[in-house]
């Protein structure tokens, strides 16, 4: 896509230059070719210059930002995640932003996984009993000698911490 910006300074030159919006558009399509903007937009900014426009940037737009994933809202989510666990949706109105923007900074900038304790089953046999105290102290140890360990890890869709806190089904519907 080419530089619109560049393409309104030379609509603007030429119109300082005394050449009419026809001939300037003409100049445009020599110049850029097919990226050169439409007629009926070369037409509108040769317009706006003549009422005495001078600059070639766009006017501000209204509404949300292009992009919600700021350093201040990365931030913020981290904030209220460590204050208290919360579902993304809660976290989005909290903060203001969309749910699939908010589950991207989670995932994406904060780095966290989705952990579900729906998948743990209650009823052990004494070897699964075992096995699970193994990996328990296994990610102790790794918790204590890795200091950002526990900040890589989440609980379930419906919440999102930095530590494993394993409930029970009917405590996560909750």
């Amino acid at each position: 896509m080419a530089d619109f910006r560049e393409q309104r300074a030379c609509i603007k030159f030429c119109f300082k230059l005394g050449k009419t919006a026809t001939e300037c558009y003409e100049m445009l399509k020599t110049t850029f070719g097919e990226q050169a903007m439409g007629r009926s937009q070369t037409f509108q900014w040769f317009s706006q210059f003549k009422a005495g426009r001078t600059s070639i940037d766009d006017d501000e737009r209204s509404g949300r930002p292009v992009s919600s994933s700021t350093p201040e809202m990365i931030a913020r989510v981290r904030q209220i995640i460590r204050e208290d666990r919360r579902t993304i949706d809660e976290v989005s109105m909290l903060v203001g932003i969309s749910h699939g923007t908010c589950h991207k900074i989670l995932t994406e900038d904060l780095k966290m996984r989705l952990v579900a304790s729906q998948f743990v089953p209650r009823l052990l046999s004494v070897d699964q009993k075992q096995q699970r105290l193994d990996v328990c102290l296994d990610l102790k140890e790794n918790a204590a000698n890795n200091p950002s360990f526990l900040s890589n890890v989440i609980t379930c869709d419906e919440t999102w911490v930095y530590a494993y806190n394993p409930e029970t089904k009917t405590e996560s519907s909750q």
